[in-house]
């Protein structure tokens, strides 16, 4: 449990050194731009505890790197030059002189401790490793991930063309794969863990506690800090309403008849 404990140590570090980095700059979305890198901390925090990897090995920590690498790209570039997000502006109102302790506890000590969690199907994996070569099952998980991020990287970039109209400005997204799902880029985002926790499977010796990650990541899409907190926003609009009752709100369905 030493190289874990290591791992999560480097994680550590590197959320203080966000949150520094937000007290400095006066914005916490610094811990969004920073969520996905959080991921790759981590896991190449274990990995360098490795003194090789199989190529099967190699495969699974790969994806969650493009996804988190893709992540951080997108969100920053988003970001750029824009004032802190809502959701932490009204925190900073709300939170007044304790503003800083509760920013540094709740923001990103409990994101890192949300990583680490959803990250153990690649940590664990690679602390506890079995002699498996690439196989069906890696194979599968690989597959599954792919699917997952055509979802979230296509579902993104549809959302940001959608948003870039001012033509569009106050109207809601129904097009593309948002007309088959209110959230297809969070289901991306599920998705993917879950092919990561499958990849996983045949390379580690604690297979089932891999699952942590896919079970609490889509726990709190659906549940937490995901769908709730953007359909709050909508609620009680009339196009939101209609919208609502046609479109599955997480996994691609056809649309109902409203």
């Amino acid at each position: 449990m030493g190289a874990l404990a290591i791992s999560a140590g480097g994680l550590a570090v590197f959320m203080t050194a966000l949150f520094a980095v937000a007290m400095r700059t006066n914005n916490n979305g610094t811990a969004d731009v920073g969520y996905g890198i959080a991921f790759i901390v981590v896991i190449l925090a274990t990995a360098v505890q490795r003194s090789a990897m199989t190529a099967a090995e190699t495969l699974v920590v790969a994806l969650p790197v493009i996804w988190g690498l893709r992540l951080a790209w997108r969100i920053g570039r988003k970001n750029l030059k824009k004032p802190e997000d809502f959701r932490y502006a009204a925190w900073r109102k709300d939170w007044g002189d304790s503003f800083a302790q509760r920013s540094f506890l709740q923001i990103y000590m409990l994101q890192g401790a949300i990583v680490f969690l959803i990250a153990l199907p690649v940590t664990l994996m690679l602390i506890f490793p079995t002699a498996a070569s690439l196989n069906a099952i890696t194979i599968a998980g690989a597959i599954l991930w792919l699917v997952g991020f055509y979802f979230q990287a296509v579902g993104d970039a549809q959302l940001d063309a959608f948003l870039s109209d001012k033509a569009n400005h106050g109207r809601i997204m129904t097009c593309g794969l948002w007309r088959y799902s209110r959230h297809p880029n969070y289901f991306g985002e599920s998705l993917m863990w879950w092919g990561i926790a499958i990849a996983a499977v045949p390379l580690s010796s604690v297979p089932l506690l891999g699952f942590v990650g896919p079970v609490l990541i889509t726990f709190l899409l659906l549940k937490v800090s995901g769908v709730p907190l953007l359909e709050k926003r909508w609620a009680g609009r009339a196009d939101w309403e209609d919208y609502k009752a046609r479109t599955s709100v997480f996994i691609p369905l056809p649309p109902r008849d409203a």
